[in-house]
């Protein structure tokens, strides 16, 4: 008898010459990258923030907040819309990448577990490792990348958002 093996669908993406991908049911949509509106004294790896159909989106860049060296905006970097839980409130986030791949279908038994060793980013973002062929894909944690600490911004002191401007505009 065999044993069955969920598919999952991610969008995959290139950064640094590395594929990532995120689970497909966080994004909303990939967009040209856009006009950024500069934020003062935000975060190096905060580009600013873009309007999408009324609301402004943070948005963030995927080298930067991993520690690889920031590169040129290029007619393939694309910001991928996400939609992800901080401070347990959905937020829209932009995530910037140099390039947009394809959406891939995995089964759930070719998903490895995250290295420990040898790794360029902080492996608590890393759900696993996703093998096609001889190559692997890192599959991010999408919710951990924009929850972390370094995150906070985002939703200190925005719990109740009648009052001052929110860079969480849903």
């Amino acid at each position: 008898m065999a044993i069955a093996t969920e598919t999952m669908q991610y969008l995959t993406f290139i950064l640094n010459g590395e594929t990532f991908a995120v689970d497909i049911s966080k994004v909303r949509e990939v967009l040209e990258y856009p006009m950024v509106t500069k934020v003062p004294q935000m975060p190096s790896y905060v580009d600013g923030v873009i309007d999408i159909r009324g609301s402004g989106v943070p948005v963030v860049d995927l080298r930067v907040k991993f520690g690889m060296y920031e590169g040129e905006k290029t007619v393939n970097t694309c910001v991928v819309i996400v939609e992800v839980m901080i401070a347990n409130r959905q937020t829209v986030i932009g995530a910037v990448v140099d390039s947009v791949q394809e959406v891939m279908e995995l089964d759930s038994n070719k998903i490895e577990p995250p290295p420990t060793l040898g790794i360029s980013i902080n492996s608590s973002y890393i759900k696993g490792m996703g093998k096609r062929g001889e190559r692997f894909t890192m599959i991010l944690d999408i919710d951990k990348v924009f929850a972390s600490d370094d995150m906070s911004f985002m939703h200190d002191g925005h719990e109740d958002n009648s009052e001052g401007v929110d860079l969480i505009l849903n």
